[in-house]
């Protein structure tokens, strides 16, 4: 078994002792997220734990002993004991055949689905060692088999670093928009009327469903819109797919966007949304970056730029006034 296998199955048996304080958890956080293969470990060892028989773990007690908490992850003993325990159980299991472990682990995270709040982002490591990063308030369903990697992107944005595998193509679909790779990094935000495509790494080709014919070519600083009717706007643009895809580091980059598109950005990650009172403060011109949690920090700066009053309240902000309009 590997060391990262070893760590994943001595995790399992403390975090489900029931007795893990919050240092321990931290540390575990710490471990688990440093390395996409050390979530697909623990995964793999917490499906050994799950499926095993339950009678058989009661009749031999939880098998989880003080000196096992309290030792180094790096140095738990392996004592011989009379009667398996369930955490004798679990690592003979994963020794013994970590490879059907890994194919049920596949098999668990082949059809899952993931899905994002108002402001919450998720990086979530898939079966076959891509990563996706979904954006706040979206979904993704995923269905993975040997010869084919499909994603829906049901609703919202995310962006993906796509694992090699030519044998079995990675396609994200957002309605009737289609984005293939095959080892790539490049995002997909869905609309009502078609999908935005960046691409930070490699080429992806992407399509309607309306016309499978027409394929368009993305390379690495590329972004387009993709319509549902088959027609594509692209453009090189590496610094605006950069910007664009600032969310990633809970941030929002605005480099002469309107006023009316930087409040549209900040109300997709907040329950306190921005109004503008007055409309002839739409087309105002921004720049700057903030955190997409700190929209009163936001309407200062409208404010100290464009010196329109700036109302804020706890569940909305308000920009000019009623009677500055006209």
């Amino acid at each position: 078994m590997s060391s990262i296998d070893q760590l994943a199955s001595n995790w399992v048996a403390r975090r489900y002792s029931g007795r893990m304080d919050a240092a321990a958890e931290a540390a575990f956080q710490v471990w688990h997220d440093a390395d996409p293969r050390h979530a697909g470990a623990y995964l793999r060892a917490e499906a050994a734990w799950v499926l095993l028989d339950r009678s058989q773990v009661l009749t031999h007690g939880d098998g989880i002993s003080e000196d096992i908490l309290s030792s180094p992850l790096s140095a738990l003993p392996n004592r011989a004991r009379p009667e398996p325990t369930r955490r004798a159980v679990l690592m003979g299991t994963v020794a013994a055949s970590v490879a059907a472990l890994a194919g049920m682990a596949w098999f668990l995270r082949s059809r899952l689905s993931f899905e994002t709040g108002r402001g919450e982002l998720r990086k979530v490591p898939l079966a076959d060692r891509s990563l996706a990063a979904i954006n706040t308030d979206s979904r993704i369903d995923v269905a993975m088999s040997p010869r084919r990697r499909d994603i829906h992107l049901v609703k919202g944005e995310a962006w993906f670093e796509v694992a090699k595998n030519p044998d079995a193509p990675f396609v994200v679909s957002a309605g009737d928009i289609r984005v293939r790779a095959v080892g790539t990094a490049f995002s997909v935000r869905r609309h009502d009327d078609g999908a935005d495509v960046l691409v930070t790494e490699g080429i992806v080709e992407t399509w309607s469903v309306r016309e499978p014919g027409k394929k368009t070519r993305l390379s690495a600083g590329d972004q387009a819109f993709v319509a549902d009717a088959a027609r594509v706007a692209t453009a090189y643009e590496p610094d605006e797919v950069t910007r664009k895809l600032a969310w990633r580091e809970r941030k929002i980059i605005l480099r002469e966007e309107t006023l009316s598109d930087a409040v549209a950005e900040f109300n997709r990650y907040n329950e306190q949304q921005i109004v503008i009172a007055d409309p002839s403060l739409a087309g105002l011109k921004l720049v700057g970056g903030f955190d997409v949690d700190q929209p009163e920090d936001f309407a200062r700066s409208v404010h100290a730029a464009s010196e329109a009053p700036v109302s804020i309240r706890s569940d909305r902000i308000i920009i000019g006034t009623q009677s500055g309009a006209g």
